[in-house]
């Protein structure tokens, strides 16, 4: 295949970046608050960061859940606003609904019933540094505030994720964006106690937090259904939660492998941090700053992921096969070369943020070594996750799964597992191995991509 294919037009660019950038300046601008949030609760010592930190695996799960039970019914979303069906967009959105509510009361008897004996799988002896029963009680007393904010979550996630599939990108960054800011506000105020209220440390930061969910939500409802002649299958969205018997078997054939996906993934994610754990609270603390700040960085290639998603959906539905092939290729070239230079700037502060942080000398260590290696491997990062955006536009779910959590479960977690557990491998050079393993998973996506299974229009003609 020639070079000449993966470089786009200037209207090629114009055209994903007209998609891309604003979901870019929303993660980036939640990213960023959330890194000045982390430094705030990092101001208040290693337990309670470490308690958030672990709790937020937890809460990484439930939204995890969310977002997979959205793709599949996202993948039939964006090819129904492709062919110009209003009816099956809102059809759509009514499943997107009733799985909201489904993997609500799901997370919340989980976590509600079962939140300490969770988080205390993250606790072990392992270096000097840190009072785990301090961290257990920092981490319980905060996700049990944070359960208040997960069904309007869900449901702004519902709303934000079809208004995207239908061009509308803009109107969902402007909520997260202001939603982020609110939770930035309120995490000052509560944290540290300002205009008279008392300070609630931890605590402060998940009140804050679940301020912000009811805030996005309402603004993104609000806009949604003042606006009929924008978002037409918002209309009578509520009138009933009933869906065609065909469509919610097709979606449900298609989208729960997904479900599944991301339920397994993240807690194959949560498994690898349980792993680093082994090591001690040192560890936790020092993979909590690292991947605060590797998110920040991480919003090129996640928004050109989603990207992907729209626009090769969109090309798909409307049957323009081969153009969705090109597109695809120019976006994943795209997003590779876009991470090497973003690596290169990552590298470059990894011992710079990990100072700012009140914590001991050993954190700030790993954590600087821990940014190092994903700013080597972000570029590896960026094509695996390209791919797996790419089979999953194109219905191949089970694959996509197979592809995504099953590497995570069969490669990376028995990895992790044995490294910690049964060598002395050191934490940095631990890390370093369990990131980079990802190279396999490239190559798998590859020669997925490449034999063009995922190249199907699966909507109704």
């Amino acid at each position: 295949m020639k070079l000449r294919s993966f470089i786009g037009s200037k209207a090629f660019y114009r055209t994903v970046l007209a998609i891309a950038v604003p979901v870019m300046i929303q993660n980036g601008i939640t990213q960023f608050v959330s890194l000045l949030d982390n430094l705030m609760v990092g101001q208040l010592g290693t337990e309670q960061m470490s308690g958030v930190a672990i709790a937020n695996q937890l809460i990484f799960i439930y939204n995890l859940c969310v977002f997979g039970g959205l793709a599949g019914a996202g993948i039939f979303g964006a090819q129904f606003s492709g062919k110009r069906d209003v009816d099956g967009v809102r059809s759509v959105f009514r499943f997107k609904l009733c799985i909201c509510i489904a993997v609500f009361a799901v997370g919340l008897t989980v976590l509600g019933l079962f939140h300490k004996p969770l988080i205390g799988l993250f606790l072990h002896e392992g270096s000097a540094e840190g009072d785990l029963q301090l961290t257990l009680e920092y981490g319980a007393k905060y996700l049990k505030i944070m359960l208040i904010g997960l069904l309007p979550h869900a449901i702004s996630q519902a709303y934000a994720s079809t208004l995207r599939e239908s061009g509308e990108t803009v109107k969902p960054m402007m909520a997260s964006v202001t939603a982020v800011f609110t939770n930035l506000v309120f995490n000052y105020i509560l944290i540290f106690g300002k205009l008279g209220l008392p300070a609630m440390g931890a605590a402060g930061a998940a009140a804050a937090t679940v301020i912000s969910r009811f805030v996005e939500f309402a603004l993104i409802a609000y806009w949604a259904h003042a606006h009929p002649e924008r978002t037409p299958y918002f209309i009578d969205a509520y009138k009933t939660l009933r869906i065609p018997k065909e469509l919610t078997g097709a979606i449900m054939r298609k989208g729960m492998p997904l479900l599944l996906n991301e339920m397994f993934w993240s807690m194959g994610i949560s498994m690898l941090n349980q792993c680093y754990s082994v090591r001690g609270l040192s560890t936790i603390a020092a993979a909590n700053i690292a991947s605060t700040v590797s998110m920040l960085f991480n919003t090129i290639f996640m928004a050109l992921g989603s990207s992907i998603g729209i626009l090769v959906g969109n090309q798909l539905g409307a049957g323009k096969k081969e153009e969705a092939v090109d597109t695809n290729n120019k976006m994943t070239a795209f997003s590779v070369a876009s991470c090497f230079v973003l690596g290169v700037l990552l590298f470059a502060v990894s011992g710079v943020i990990p100072g700012l942080y009140n914590t001991s000398a050993e954190v700030r260590g790993y954590a600087t070594s821990f940014l190092r290696t994903i700013a080597v491997c972000m570029p590896i990062h960026a094509f695996s996750h390209a791919c797996y955006f790419t089979l999953r536009t194109g219905g191949l779910t089970r694959i996509t799964m197979l592809f995504d959590s099953g590497y995570v479960w069969l490669v990376c977690v028995p990895t992790a597992f044995i490294l910690s557990r049964f060598t002395t491998v050191p934490v940095p050079l631990l890390y370093f191995i369990c990131n980079a393993v990802e190279i396999i998973k490239c190559f798998v996506g590859y020669f997925f991509v490449k034999s063009r299974k995922w190249v199907n229009t699966i909507v109704p003609s």
